[in-house]
């Protein structure tokens, strides 16, 4: 079996290692892959993430001025938004790619989506690697095996979404799953639906 899996732990590596070169919200991305490839995707869609975990803690700060807070909450509701968006483009591309499965009779819909199974494997990667550095900081013996203990539980989720991932995917090539993309539908962003935004 092909280990998809293998590929996005490494192009949201990259992701996470390019962003913290410079480690700044306002980083312009540089994907190296080509445009509408699913590795543009997942590079992209780890990018998105990886901005929006340093505004969640951004926004956490104690001190920070109501008026920045605000913008910075608009910012991190349009982040979830592409977020969303992404999700469903991935779906779509592997809608796409594998329209030409013969469905076998008894295959059933998985209960999570493939990219919403990615998109929780990005947001692991993330997870790693700070609590990685938290694991390594110098405060106290008993902070660094909390974290470390922390690090080994979220290793061990990597692998087996990684593993269920790579099952769900081969059912899917194979027939034994069926994909459907069901969009969010989110109302609190649309004007015609959030009663706030049409209430004006």
């Amino acid at each position: 079996m092909n280990q998809f899996t293998q590929k996005c732990r490494r192009i949201f590596n990259d992701s996470i290692l390019q962003y913290h070169t410079k480690d700044h919200v306002d980083t312009v991305i540089q994907n190296p892959y080509l445009l509408k490839s699913i590795e543009y995707y997942l590079f992209l869609k780890n990018w998105v993430d990886t901005v929006q975990w340093h505004l969640e803690d951004i926004i956490r700060d104690p001190e920070i001025d109501p008026v920045d807070a605000l913008q910075i909450k608009r910012r991190i509701d349009r982040s979830n938004q592409e977020r969303t968006d992404l999700v469903e483009l991935i779906d779509s591309y592997f809608l796409d790619l594998y329209k030409e499965v013969k469905i076998q009779p008894h295959a059933t819909i998985n209960t999570e989506s493939l990219a919403w199974a990615i998109d929780r494997l990005s947001i692991l990667a993330l997870k790693i690697y700070h609590m990685r550095i938290e694991a390594n900081r110098e405060v106290s013996e008993e902070h660094r095996l909390q974290c470390t203990s922390k690090l080994n539980i979220l290793l061990e989720q990597d692998k087996d979404l990684s593993a269920a991932i790579d099952t769900l995917l081969d059912d899917i090539r194979n027939g034994r799953k069926y994909m459907k993309v069901y969009k969010q539908m989110k109302m609190y962003n649309d004007p015609d639906l959030n009663p706030v935004l049409y209430g004006h």
